[in-house]
């Protein structure tokens, strides 16, 4: 089973329903130590990263978080669940998780007909092999909602790339983690092959 985590960011039962299409029971929630006992993890929002962070915090849910990812849990990050990953955002200055090296900054746009944020639908190119992405050919597109964008600190993080005023990273891991900026949920066909392709990955380099 999937555990969803809920942090008042939104977009949690789309989230949910998604996986349902998919054939994969996903719970909801926002219990620490629900999280610790998870098998898989999904951590959505849309949201601010300062908001979000506060709650994470004052709930416990950050370091459930962190622990997961060093037992080795399965866990996909989907938009501002992306952002927060890294050590830190420009919203806000606000410190994140941490679990990749890097930071999340804002579209800094010279073509003054680009508009922020970037939402919509745009191709992503997949720049290293990875078994969530496999669904994904040359010309496909994904759905997006966003201001900011994952910046990792290391190329090898980078999964995937799309463009906005220049290329930016659309889809990061670190081991057992993988997020993406895009949203798979509202993605039609191929967002949903990625969910139930999450289902299965082992949190290493296979799909069960």
């Amino acid at each position: 089973m999937i555990t969803i985590i809920d942090y008042n960011a939104g977009n949690i039962r789309s989230v949910q329903r998604a996986c349902a299409e998919v054939g994969v029971q996903a719970i909801v929630t926002s219990d620490p130590a629900a999280v610790a006992g998870a098998d898989k993890i999904i951590f959505p929002g849309v949201g601010a990263a300062p908001s979000a962070m506060a709650y994470l915090e004052k709930t416990g849910l950050d370091n459930a978080l962190k622990n997961a990812f060093k037992s080795g849990i399965p866990i996909l990050g989907i938009c501002l669940g992306a952002q927060i990953m890294l050590e830190n955002s420009e919203e806000g200055s606000q410190k994140c998780l941490g679990l990749v090296a890097g930071k999340t900054v804002r579209f800094s746009l010279k073509d003054k007909l680009l508009k922020i944020p970037h939402m919509g639908w745009n191709e992503v190119t997949v720049v290293q092999p990875h078994p969530l992405l496999d669904v994904i050919k040359a010309g496909d597109e994904f759905y997006f909602v966003h201001s900011y964008y994952p910046q990792p600190a290391d190329k090898k993080n980078v999964y995937a790339v799309s463009g906005y005023g220049g290329d930016f990273c659309c889809a990061l891991g670190n081991r057992n983690l993988f997020a993406m900026q895009f949203h798979p949920e509202k993605s039609g066909q191929l967002g949903l092959r990625i969910l139930e392709r999450f289902a299965r990955w082992d949190g290493n380099a296979a799909i069960n």
